[in-house]
């Protein structure tokens, strides 16, 4: 079993509250779930409205399929307006 985990530090430009913040991470979130089946919550910065950290998780039998998955995870987010990438990081365990 391999476990593939992808971290993500966002930048949310046109955020000027929490508020806005937690929409645009929640439709994020639910693509994310609806279109590749991976698990997504914020974990670190909550209280910061402009910049937020991602993890995004995927369990599969082959390094190869959690790689693809993670790949496409961040592609997703790479292509939403909102949201620009300024970190990120890939771990297998």
């Amino acid at each position: 079993m391999i476990v593939g985990i992808l971290e993500l530090e966002l930048y949310l430009s046109g955020s000027d509250s929490l508020k806005y913040k937690r929409m645009i991470l929640r439709s994020l979130r639910d693509r994310l779930r609806k279109k590749l089946n991976v698990s997504v919550a914020e974990t670190a910065l909550q209280e910061k409205w402009q910049r937020a950290r991602l993890g995004i998780a995927v369990v599969s039998n082959r390094r190869a399929h959690a790689d693809e998955v993670l790949q496409k995870a961040f592609a997703l987010v790479d292509s939403v307006n909102e949201a620009e990438i300024i970190d990120h990081g890939f771990e297998y365990k």
